[in-house]
């Protein structure tokens, strides 16, 4: 199997499958993500989540904020069982999803933990981190407010970051109260979107 024209192994092809069948059992009875989506869950959210491990496959400890329906978190925890090291802390605040991510997370055998809290709190319980992630949060200004406390941790983390067709106003708009390095690459699934890699975070003076 490929997916964005890479191969996958047969075991990780495997457990995405489960974890496909398991969001659509779970999303008939809590909202996960939006309805027109579901048809095409395969290219709309495991292949989008994908690229984030594509673009990033050292294993290494990983934050993933606000994972919902897990994605990319999930996605990310099932190809790091491939290599059987690195870790994903989802954080997602509604219960009733970090109960639906516990149960993709067992049932797939994917390298990962939930936390339910808000992502505000979530430094203090998970203190460091080498790489964040986060897909249909908030703007870019924001995600920078979530994830500095993780940049002032290790000053090498590096963030990627969905991101769609107004990244370029949202990253004019970021400027104006933070320093950041950043690599756009391009989105293998959705046209005119991309994963923004961002690194050496810092305050403006």
């Amino acid at each position: 199997m490929n997916i964005n024209g890479r191969r996958v192994s047969r075991e990780t092809q495997e457990r995405l499958e489960h974890f496909v069948a398991l969001f659509q059992k779970w999303s008939k009875s809590i909202n996960l993500t939006a309805p027109s989506t579901m048809e095409d869950a395969w290219r709309r959210h495991i292949a989008d989540s994908a690229q984030i491990f594509q673009l990033q496959s050292h294993p290494g400890n990983w934050i993933d904020l606000g994972s919902g329906g897990g994605f990319p978190g999930i996605v990310t925890a099932i190809f790091l069982s491939e290599l059987g090291d690195g870790w994903v802390h989802l954080i997602e605040s509604n219960h009733k999803k970090a109960a639906f991510l516990r149960g993709a997370l067992r049932e797939t055998g994917a390298r990962g933990s939930v936390h339910a809290v808000r992502i505000e709190e979530a430094a203090t319980i998970v203190p460091l981190g080498d790489f964040v992630s986060a897909r249909a949060l908030t703007d870019l200004s924001k995600l920078l407010e979530y994830i500095e406390p993780w940049s002032r941790t290790n000053a090498n983390v590096r963030s990627y970051l969905h991101k769609g067709r107004d990244y370029r106003a949202e990253i004019e708009k970021a400027n104006g109260g933070w320093n950041f390095d950043l690599l756009e690459h391009k989105s293998a699934v959705e046209r005119d979107s991309v994963v923004l890699e961002v690194f050496n975070l810092r305050r403006s003076a």
